[in-house]
């Protein structure tokens, strides 16, 4: 569980530096649309989670709706990884 919460932290304050967004208002189940946050906007983003992580992201952007999602996505991407 303490792995979720740091990647929980990491992503939130990432979203939050990058989009210029008040911590304190991201929570998991936050919608990236309720923040005006567009699909192009969410597919920049991709790359900086790509690098903070060290993970490759596929192709199942369109499913990113909240942030609960991208933290979700990372986790997973890191642990494939990790068996790799």
């Amino acid at each position: 569980m303490g792995e979720t919460v740091d990647t929980y932290e990491r992503v939130r304050a990432l979203i939050a530096k990058e989009f210029n967004l008040n911590e304190a208002d991201l929570t998991p189940e936050s919608k990236l649309e309720d923040f005006g946050l567009d699909s192009l906007a969410v597919i920049e983003f991709m790359f900086t989670l790509e690098s903070e992580f060290n993970i490759v992201l596929s192709d199942e952007r369109e499913q990113i709706q909240t942030l609960g999602d991208i933290v979700r996505m990372v986790e997973r991407l890191q642990a494939e990884s990790g068996k790799g």
